[in-house]
């Protein structure tokens, strides 16, 4: 019979991206499972600082798979002590565990209480990073230097380090990591829970509820309304392009929410702009599915699972190219839809581009959703099982055939 692993997987706290994969590992013959939760937060309704709003996921999190509830002794505030589970010591030493699996940073004092216990109880430790840069979202010169000094020993630590995204692996490479060393477990979402929710939308009855005509071409931004993600690129470009029978929506809250509405109105285009706060999962379908076009035009993004949700509705995307998912998932689609960050005038050149040609933007929403089918859960699950296998299997010798087979 081939080996059964046992596995934990600790997360920081249940997100809507992960739960059908758990769901999805449970049902795996191989992995005998379980899921460590630091904080119940998104499960349970809590105020989320970014989205200036309490937030809770109206799609089950908890449901399909075995989790349990590590109570959190830190602060919750975003810091080292923010999260502090001290439980799970005694959860590893007498879990029996084959290997564990980290969704928490390293900068939080609960990842270093899983290593250390996981490397004591002689169990195997993975995890990784997103990120595709050294440099900090904040652009301190000092972060990037840390990280260059510190990060290959680091993750030199890891059994087997998994990367989201094919930037990540040329990073962790970058870094000095071997091949054999490091897994691509693709960054994905509920193919089919968007496709299934994807064909109950009336779209024209949404649009029509924006405010926009048949023969609109309806522009959407998706996503917290930072500094980061640049919307304002996006409402600057959208009135450059100036293209009169175009509606921008804005889907998401945040900070900047009352200033990009005041620079709506002082360029003019108040009146074809929309903005629709906070749109919990269970409605972003109909959001996609009844836009023409999304923008991303973020100057830090990791990889930006937002790109992955609007191609499974069919739903063309731009993104700038700090974008992890541009390379992965826009790029094979539509190159020309991937622009240089900041560049105002390269994104309205895009916008009126497609203005012109309905036909070739559906086309590329077309090419879009087709492309999903080769980054979806059953990759990542398939990539995480031969990731875990690999770890476990190195110590006698069994690993380096899956290596030579191109599973990592």
């Amino acid at each position: 019979m081939p080996r059964r692993y046992r596995v934990l997987f600790v997360a920081s706290h249940p997100v809507q991206y992960q739960a059908p994969l758990f769901r999805r590992f449970a049902a795996r013959p191989e992995i005998d499972m379980q899921v460590a939760y630091c904080s119940l937060r998104g499960a349970e309704a809590a105020f989320d600082p970014e989205f200036e709003t309490t937030v809770q996921w109206d799609i089950p999190l908890l449901s399909g798979y075995p989790w349990s509830h590590v109570p959190n002794k830190g602060s919750n505030a975003e810091s080292f002590r923010g999260l502090y589970n001290p439980g799970l010591w005694k959860l590893i030493r007498t879990g029996h565990y084959d290997a564990v699996v980290s969704f928490v940073g390293y900068v939080r004092a609960t990842f270093w209480i899983t290593y250390l216990v996981t490397k004591l109880s002689k169990a195997k430790f993975l995890f990784g990073t997103d990120a595709t840069t050294l440099a900090p979202r904040d652009g301190r010169a000092w972060k990037r230097s840390f990280k260059k000094a510190i990060w290959p020993k680091l993750f030199g630590l890891a059994d087997q380090v998994i990367v989201p995204s094919s930037g990540t692996l040329e990073l962790m490479r970058s870094l000095g990591l071997p091949r054999e060393r490091i897994t691509l477990t693709p960054y994905t979402v509920d193919n089919d829970w968007w496709t299934e929710q994807c064909k109950n939308v009336d779209g024209s009855a949404v649009r029509a509820s924006w405010g926009a005509s048949p023969g609109d071409l309806v522009i959407l931004f998706s996503a917290k309304l930072q500094s980061w993600k640049r919307p304002f690129d996006l409402l600057q470009a959208f009135a450059k392009a100036a293209i009169s029978n175009a509606l921008l929506v804005f889907a998401g809250d945040g900070p900047l929410k009352e200033q990009l509405e005041s620079e709506a109105k002082a360029l003019g285009v108040v009146s074809r702009v929309r903005f629709l706060g906070f749109v919990n999962q269970g409605m972003l379908p109909s959001v996609y599915r009844s836009a023409d076009l999304m923008v991303l035009p973020s100057e830090y993004e990791p990889f930006g699972v937002v790109v992955n949700e609007a191609m499974c509705c069919g739903c063309a995307v731009i993104a700038s190219d700090r974008v992890g998912a541009a390379r992965d998932l826009i790029s094979p689609t539509e190159g020309s839809f991937v622009y240089p960050c900041g560049d105002i005038a390269a994104l309205a050149g895009v916008l009126r581009r497609v203005a012109t040609d309905r036909g070739f933007l559906a086309s590329v929403g077309r090419a879009c959703l087709a492309h999903m089918y080769t980054w979806s859960p059953e990759h990542n699950i398939a990539a995480t099982v031969t990731a875990i296998q690999v770890a476990v299997d190195r110590a006698d010798g069994r690993a380096g055939k899956r290596s030579r087979d191109g599973n990592t």
